[in-house]
């Protein structure tokens, strides 16, 4: 396998994410809110605004495979009582699927997270039917907790979403 790096992402990566993003492949596995087409200008937007968040409250990387953009992943802390808890997001270039990538950048992810912040807990909520996403999170280490059923509305359809989440102690 090629190398796994995460790095802070940048203006530079505006048309490496834009490309990415432009996918409905991949936009059927994340929140809704982002635009379709995505154009370079969505990417520049989304790039300064995660510039401008509080370096304590989300943590953007790019994930690079062999030095090349393959997607992108963050965790996002939570508020008031879940203030040491945080919300890992990602996605990945469809031309990466398939190659171990993502399980390695969440890894990566966590170790830095839990080395880095005092986060103890990082969950997940993948749809259920992102079978790849699950698997990925299991193996890092995520535990399941249970389906959340009928926890989301995704291009018109009620979806049940999984629960996963991994300690600080655990890793």
């Amino acid at each position: 396998m090629k190398e796994i790096t995460l790095r802070p992402l940048c203006l530079d990566d505006a048309s490496a994410l834009a490309k990415a993003m432009n996918n409905l492949a991949v936009l059927d596995n994340l929140r809704d809110g982002i635009p379709y087409p995505y154009t370079e200008k969505d990417a520049v937007e989304f790039i300064n605004k995660s510039l401008s968040a509080k370096a304590e409250t989300e943590y953007l990387h790019v994930i690079c495979h062999d030095g090349i953009y393959a997607g992108g992943i963050g965790v996002f802390r939570r508020e008031n009582i879940h203030l040491r808890t945080g919300e890992i997001g990602y996605h990945l270039a469809e031309p990466f699927w398939g190659r171990g990538i993502m399980t390695e950048a969440i890894r990566k992810m966590c170790d830095y997270i839990f080395q880095n912040t005092d986060i103890i807990r990082i969950f997940a909520e993948p749809f259920a039917t992102n079978v790849a996403s699950c698997r990925a999170l299991e193996k890092v280490g995520f535990q399941f907790e249970g389906i959340m059923r009928q926890n989301a509305i995704k291009n018109g359809q009620m979806m049940d979403m999984r629960m996963y989440a991994i300690l600080k102690p655990e890793v």
